[in-house]
């Protein structure tokens, strides 16, 4: 990628270095996204649950400072936060709506949510409680190689996806997902998580194709994002997990799939490509 140029975020949160415990007020719809992110990457999600019925601690208090990181990483994703911000800001006045920026995090090993307790385990993860974004950059590392996608874009996806279920936040989506909770059963609420996160990497392939457009992609980029999405497939997941697929338990869909919707929003970069609610192939 080619960011010199791009104006680095100030909506940083950084928790880096910082030990802070774990809050109440149970699970909810981002509690339970968290959780199922972090089975599918093969971890314990017990210990996270457990996490978040925790008592506020005393070290919650602690401040966290805000703006833009000096070192190297929190530059870039500084940088791609922007990149973010400039093309939903745009996208939502061409829709006469207001898009608000959301906060990202950064945090090393555990931090504090809206949503319960943030593990590094996890992976990034969207709080839609309290609208911010959660990265432990080690992610990144883990991404190149323990899922085999490396590159500058992959990462860069990473942010754009997350960011996509804010603008699902802004957009009334996410609440689709808060109604369905304890009215259908356990496969069709996968099935509407399926569609939820596809239409994330849908969200975040428009930004990509503007940010191309920009003339912040180098060649091959678009190949690590495609390989990102792919990576991070529930096929591929618990394959590597269990040594075995239930595709009735997916729930950010196959790698087919994330590659596919991530594919079309960069070739169209438009929001209305990626209505996944309505679409009858995913």
């Amino acid at each position: 990628m080619e960011l010199g140029d791009q104006r680095g975020s100030s909506n940083i949160e950084d928790r880096r270095g910082m030990s802070i415990g774990g809050v109440g007020g149970g699970l909810g719809v981002g509690g339970i996204v968290i959780a199922l992110i972090a089975y599918f990457l093969g971890v314990d999600p017990t210990p996270i649950l457990n996490g978040m019925q925790q008592a506020p601690t005393a070290s919650q208090t602690q401040q966290a400072p805000h703006g833009t990181p000096s070192d190297q990483m929190g530059q870039f994703v500084s940088k791609v936060l922007g990149s973010t911000e400039d093309v939903w800001t745009s996208a939502f006045r061409d829709m006469n709506r207001q898009y608000h920026n959301p906060t990202l995090v950064l945090y090393d090993r555990a931090t504090r949510t809206s949503c319960g307790t943030g593990q590094t385990a996890m992976g990034p993860f969207y709080c839609p409680n309290d609208e911010k974004l959660y990265i432990d950059l080690s992610f990144f590392r883990d991404l190149e190689t323990r899922f085999h996608a490396p590159g500058d874009f992959a990462q860069a996806y990473v942010i754009a996806h997350e960011v996509g279920h804010h603008v699902q936040k802004q957009l009334g989506i996410m609440n689709r997902m808060e109604s369905l909770q304890g009215r259908v059963s356990k496969a069709e609420y996968n099935q509407a998580s399926v569609r939820l996160e596809l239409q994330a990497d849908c969200f975040a392939g428009v930004w990509g194709h503007y940010a191309n457009n920009e003339r912040l992609l180098d060649p091959g980029d678009l190949e690590e994002g495609l390989a990102a999405a792919s990576a991070v497939g529930d096929d591929r997941l618990q394959k590597q997990a269990q040594g075995y697929v239930v595709p009735e338990s997916f729930t950010h869909g196959s790698s087919a799939q994330r590659t596919r919707w991530f594919k079309r929003g960069m070739e169209t970069g438009q929001i209305s490509s990626c209505n996944t609610f309505e679409s009858n192939v995913l």
